[in-house]
């Protein structure tokens, strides 16, 4: 076996981001060029949230795991920062490889960029233009700094290029979240989740919501819960409940209706297999929005922006206030409608991962599993 010539070092902390390390994973244990170092930091440290993804998705367990746990965002983004730097230390990586917009992201950066170590983003560029989401802090101070950015969609590249990215810095990949939908929804179709829960494909609603902004003042959470109530009474509605979002109900004295189905939070092959049969999507979630976006099927998202406009534009999603009549509106006119074929979109085509690891480790070898 010839002598590992690169070292690459992915941080992940948070269920969106193991979405986004699992396809470069599975192409990089095809090379023995390169050595791959896993550090999760535990932002997300439920088993349904963390555990379940790793071994449904077929990642590698983590050669490092922080464990910071919950906390503020100052609290979680420090930890980590002063447990990933003696790792970065250790290992001497050549590039630290970072995904999303989670508060691992921007600590893992900081990090790396003190100590001189190249950072590459993926999933760079998006912007909501909204700063008082948290995940907009941390896509913007992320780019501001990382070396390489992956950009999903060419309205990444646009945002990135008008707050003066040098050109070179970018390159236009596609998104990294639809190899994962790719790798496993024959899989997914294959659980045939509709069945197991006793539902006819297309007649049912999937329901995700977690953002601050929807679950943690009661009087919002209350009016969610009523809107999924009226829904209930003419679809059914399963209802996969973040554990934030479960805690919320429970501070909040909030009783979940009849009509709802509540779910613990799914493995992926399993959520995957929901969404593809679902009628509608209802979420907060930016994951949910592209992969719904990729397979066709309607998404209602519960905010009053998206930094992934081009699931609007070129995509089947639409957004929604978090008041019952317009969720209900929208929810009436996505089942009336007849729908289209998914369109498809520029590079989501389930190969970002081979172009990404393209430009991080160039060489003769072909990369593939």
């Amino acid at each position: 076996m010839p002598e590992r010539s690169r070292t690459l070092l992915s941080v992940v902390g948070a269920r969106p981001n193991f979405l986004k390390l699992a396809p470069l994973a599975w192409q990089l244990a095809g090379r023995d060029d390169v050595r791959h170092v896993i550090v999760h930091t535990g932002q997300h440290y439920d088993p349904g949230m963390s555990d379940t993804f790793f071994t449904g998705l077929r990642i590698p367990t983590p050669d490092c795991s922080l464990e910071v746990g919950s906390g503020s965002h100052a609290a979680q983004t420090a930890a980590v920062m002063q447990r990933f730097e003696p790792v970065c230390l250790d290992v001497r990586p050549d590039m630290v490889v970072v995904y999303g917009d989670v508060n691992s992201t921007l600590a893992a950066t900081l990090v790396a960029t003190k100590l001189g170590i190249p950072v590459a983003h993926v999933e760079a560029g998006l912007r909501s233009r909204d700063r008082s989401m948290p995940e907009e802090i941390n896509r913007v101070l992320t780019d501001a700094v990382a070396d390489v950015l992956f950009a999903p969609s060419p309205d990444a590249v646009d945002n990135l290029l008008a707050e003066g990215v040098a050109a070179e810095r970018i390159r236009l990949v596609g998104n990294i979240m639809i190899d994962s939908v790719v790798r496993v929804l024959d899989d997914a179709k294959r659980f045939d989740a509709p069945a197991r829960y006793g539902v006819a494909p297309g007649d049912y609603v999937v329901v995700t919501l977690h953002r601050p902004a929807n679950v943690d003042d009661p009087d919002t959470l209350r009016e969610l819960l009523a809107a999924l109530t009226a829904v209930g009474a003419e679809r059914p509605v399963l209802f996969s409940v973040h554990p934030r979002t479960r805690e919320r109900m429970r501070a909040a004295g909030l009783r979940v209706p009849a009509r709802l189905r509540l779910l613990d939070p799914l493995p992926y092959v399993e959520m995957l297999s929901l969404v593809a049969g679902a009628g509608l999507v209802l979420t907060d979630s930016g994951g949910l929005q592209e992969e719904t976006s990729y397979l066709g099927v309607p998404c209602l998202t519960v905010r009053p922006n998206t930094e992934r406009p081009i699931t609007i534009t070129a995509g089947t999603n639409r957004l929604v206030a978090a008041r019952r009549e317009p969720i209900l509106e929208g929810v009436r006119a996505a089942f009336a409608s007849l729908r289209d074929a998914p369109r498809p979109i520029e590079l989501w085509d389930g190969r970002t991962a081979e172009r990404i690891i393209s430009v991080l480790c160039p060489s003769e070898q072909p990369v593939g599993v």
